[in-house]
């Protein structure tokens, strides 16, 4: 038996894009390779007349379904694996797959999972920012000149991903955290780290970049976050006890 990608689970993603032809023939693409659902967060511009004119014919029917953010949080909210996209190499994407590799990889990912497939704008690409919120990279191999149209990107990833096959039944890949259920446990880790003292309150993030990837390369599920949260809260309560303790004790004894 061959298995693929299951593409009902996978959303293409556009981040900031400039261009409302961009999302009309990156929709285009998607219509060709079998995929339907597409998110457009926090576009310069809102063309509906521009963005049809790319998306002819079958392709209008993924237009119409567009859903729209003004937050990339909100966006990503509801799915439990996000993947990046990128051109830059080296500093802080070290973890980079080819669009064949990591369609091969979706695969029994995809059987259980909302998946995300995140592109920046087409000037500038994702920030380091937008790629905390990512579990894996992928970049598209080029020659020479690096840079991409965005909907030729997004023909390239979705086609390897329409075309990604293995033989026998996929392996199971549990329901995992989904990115706000995240978010929530890397929120409660900084405040825990910060109160005893491991991490600069200042610069927080120089840590949790590297924390954040530990545990992405770890596929947390939902009550697996969960636990790290509730041990999060005991670490501040025990804190705050301690603290409350050594303030009674001082108090009595400059009494």
């Amino acid at each position: 038996m061959t298995v693929g990608v299951t593409r009902d689970n996978v959303t293409i993603v556009l981040q900031r894009t400039r261009y409302p032809e961009n999302i009309g023939a990156a929709a285009r693409a998607m219509c060709n390779m079998g995929l339907t659902r597409l998110i457009v967060v926090d576009p310069d511009l809102w063309d509906d007349a521009r963005i049809r004119r790319l998306a002819t014919h079958e392709a209008g029917s993924v237009v119409d379904r567009i859903r729209r953010f003004d937050s990339l949080d909100d966006a990503l909210a509801p799915f439990g694996h996000v993947v990046g996209t990128t051109a830059r190499l080296g500093g802080q994407r070290p973890v980079i797959k080819s669009p064949e590799v990591l369609a091969r990889s979706l695969i029994p990912v995809s059987k259980t999972n909302p998946v995300a497939i995140l592109f920046g704008p087409e000037d500038r690409g994702l920030t380091n920012d937008d790629l905390k919120r990512c579990h894996q990279l992928v970049n598209i191999p080029t020659v020479g000149f690096t840079s991409l149209n965005l909907a030729q990107a997004v023909m390239v990833v979705c086609y390897c991903l329409a075309t990604a096959a293995q033989t026998g039944p996929a392996e199971f890949t549990p329901r995992l955290a989904k990115r706000i259920e995240l978010d929530q446990m890397y929120e409660e880790l900084t405040a825990s780290l910060v109160q005893i003292g491991y991490m600069n309150p200042e610069n927080p993030d120089y840590w949790m970049i590297r924390i954040r990837r530990f545990f992405s390369r770890r596929s947390l599920r939902a009550g697996e976050t969960s636990i790290i949260r509730g041990i999060c809260r005991q670490i501040r309560r025990y804190g705050d006890l301690r603290y409350k303790d050594g303030l009674k004790d001082g108090g009595e004894g400059g009494s």
